[in-house]
C-alpha cells in the first residue's frame, strides 16, 4: 500500500505504519490523518494480528500540523473532525494497536498513541500537549482517552499547564506500558507483537473489544464534538492563531 506521507507495510501477519515525514518531524496534518485512517482499512482488509505504530526520524510526532491550523483555512478546520476519525480508527482497528514512540511526542501525537491499544516509550521520549497555550482545547476524543489512561486529575494537570513529561513519568502515571532503551524499541515492539499474534486470535479479539467496551463505559468520546466545536472556532479566531505562528516560530529557532 503506498502512501504520501505514510509507510505501511505487513509480513506475516503483523503490520508497520510508519509516519514518514522526518524533515518535518511527522506533523499529523490533513492528509496524514485521510492516510491513517485508510491504512487502518487496509491492515482489516489484510488480516493483521498487530500493528505497530511508529515514526521515522528523530520524532514520533510533533502533532497537528500547525501550519494549516495558523493559516485559517478549510484544510485546518477539517482537522478537528478529521482528528477524531484518525483517533477512532485506531483504536477500532481490528489488529492489536501498539505505538513505538520515541522523541518528541506533541499534541496531537499524544491523542494517536493514546488510541492504541499498547505504547512502548524510549527513554528519549518527551511528550507534551501544548493546546491549552495555542488557545485550543484538546480534541480528537484526546481527554477522554487520557482520563482513560492516566486518570482526571493527571489529565486536568497535564492538559492545564502543558508541561513537558518524561517517558519514566509516563509510565510512573500508566500512560505507557514500558519504557526501553531507544535503540532497543524496534525490536522491543517487534517481541510484543510475536507474542501477542503467537496467542488464539479470537480470543486476543475478544479481549480487546472487552477492554474498549469498559473504557468506552468509563469514558466515552462518543461527545466530543463539544471539543471538536470549539477547536473549529479557535481555528477562526485571531488570537489562536496568532498563539501557533508563535509557537510555530519558536518551534523552528528551536531546531
Amino acid at each position: 500500500m503506498v502512501f504520501e506521507t505514510l509507510t505501511v507495510t505487513i509480513e506475516d501477519g503483523i503490520g508497520k505504519l510508519t509516519l514518514n515525514q522526518p524533515q518535518k518531524l511527522n506533523p499529523l496534518g490533513t492528509n496524514t490523518l485521510q492516510e491513517i485512517a485508510e491504512a487502518t482499512e487496509w491492515f482489516d482488509q489484510q488480516n493483521a494480528s498487530v500493528v505497530i505504530i511508529s515514526g521515522e526520524g528523530r520524532a514520533f510526532s510533533a502533532g497537528f500540523d500547525l501550519r494549516e491550523f495558523a493559516s485559517g483555512n478549510q484544510e485546518g478546520r477539517n482537522g478537528a473532525a478529521l482528528g477524531k476519525q484518525m483517533a477512532d480508527s485506531i483504536e477500532n482497528m481490528k489488529a492489536v494497536a501498539i505505538a513505538a514512540v520515541h522523541g518528541h511526542c506533541v499534541g496531537g501525537g499524544v491523542v494517536l498513541a493514546g488510541a492504541c491499544d499498547l505504547r512502548i516509550a524510549a527513554t528519549n521520549t518527551i511528550f507534551s500537549i501544548p493546546e491549552v497555550d495555542l488557545g485550543i482545547p484538546l480534541a480528537w476524543g484526546g481527554i477522554p482517552r487520557l482520563v482513560r489512561e492516566i486518570g482526571p486529575a493527571m489529565t486536568r494537570e497535564l492538559v492545564m499547564t502543558c508541561r513537558p513529561f518524561s517517558a519514566e513519568e509516563a509510565k510512573s502515571i500508566g500512560f505507557v506500558n514500558r519504557v526501553v532503551d531507544q535503540e532497543e524499541l524496534e525490536q522491543e515492539s517487534i517481541d510484543m507483537a510475536s507474542s501477542i499474534k503467537q496467542r488464539p486470535q479470537a480470543v486476543i479479539q475478544t479481549t480487546k473489544r472487552q477492554v474498549q467496551s469498559a473504557a468506552e463505559d468509563l469514558a466515552s468520546t462518543q461527545n466530543e464534538w463539544i471539543g471538536e466545536v470549539l477547536i473549529t472556532a479557535a481555528g477562526q479566531d485571531k488570537e489562536a492563531k496568532e498563539s501557533a505562528q508563535k509557537y510555530l516560530k519558536g518551534k523552528n529557532e528551536n531546531k
